[in-house]
């Protein structure tokens, strides 16, 4: 099924209608986990399944357009985020840090997912300044304005859904998922997933898109096996 959700409303509260963060993100801090022998993991797929839309020519005015610097070309695979909504609480969550890049006037990666307590770099790749800033409830931050080659920085110490913006350039926004577990993942190009090390049990599993909400699944780990899941999200692939 799919849910919208609340922007500022922290992961663990979300419940259904009835979480791999790529190579940008490194660990700061180990956290305790369960023992092998007590854990499974959760593996999938994430397809894409909107074809890709193609505007239809007119003639009835001329094209104009204005040069400008492309934005770098990315999947919509690249905006999905996976992870356990009743995930089991953890003794310690480890912390990470990431990048978002001003590239193109466009935030790239566009989603991003840390944990709680990751700080997030925002170096600006542009020949002209940008103002990183968020409203959001889990972060509330202006970053100021700052020239290319420059880079700001924000550490994120509340879960939840964190929509950043440019106050310079306002068509430019990025999603950063913050999480207070580590149960979460962002698919490989293509589609693939693993969750792993998760207690057995019986969970709530959402795929998420910025445009299109939430895609909820029941899912049963065991212990020492791998419980499989595929989602399939009306978005384009590009």
């Amino acid at each position: 099924m799919i849910t919208k959700a609340d922007p500022g409303v922290p992961f663990r509260t979300w419940r259904p209608a009835l979480a791999c963060a790529g190579a940008a993100l490194v660990l700061l801090q180990a956290g305790a986990s369960p023992s092998a022998g007590e854990t499974g993991r959760i593996t999938g797929r994430v397809i894409l399944t909107a074809p890709v839309a193609t505007p239809l020519a007119s003639a009835a005015y001329a094209t104009r357009r204005v040069e400008r610097v492309s934005a770098p070309a990315t999947s919509e695979i690249n905006n999905v985020v996976v992870f356990v909504q009743d995930a089991p609480r953890t003794a310690g969550v480890a912390a990470m840090r990431a990048r978002i890049a001003q590239e193109g006037e466009t935030f790239v990666p566009r989603v991003v997912a840390v944990t709680r307590g990751s700080t997030i770099d925002f170096p600006n790749g542009d020949p002209y300044f940008h103002d990183v800033f968020s409203l959001s409830r889990a972060a509330s931050f202006d970053l100021g304005s700052y020239p290319r080659g420059s880079s700001r920085s924000w550490q994120f110490h509340r879960a939840g859904i964190v929509k950043v913006y440019c106050h310079i350039h306002s068509h430019m926004s990025a999603s950063i998922l913050v999480f207070d577990h580590p149960y979460f993942a962002m698919p490989h190009a293509d589609g693939a997933f693993t969750i792993d090390d998760l207690p057995a049990g019986t969970y709530h599993v959402s795929a998420w898109h910025e445009r299109i909400g939430e895609n909820v699944q029941t899912v049963r780990v065991d212990p020492g096996r791998s419980a499989d899941l595929e989602f399939s999200l009306p978005v384009a692939t590009r």
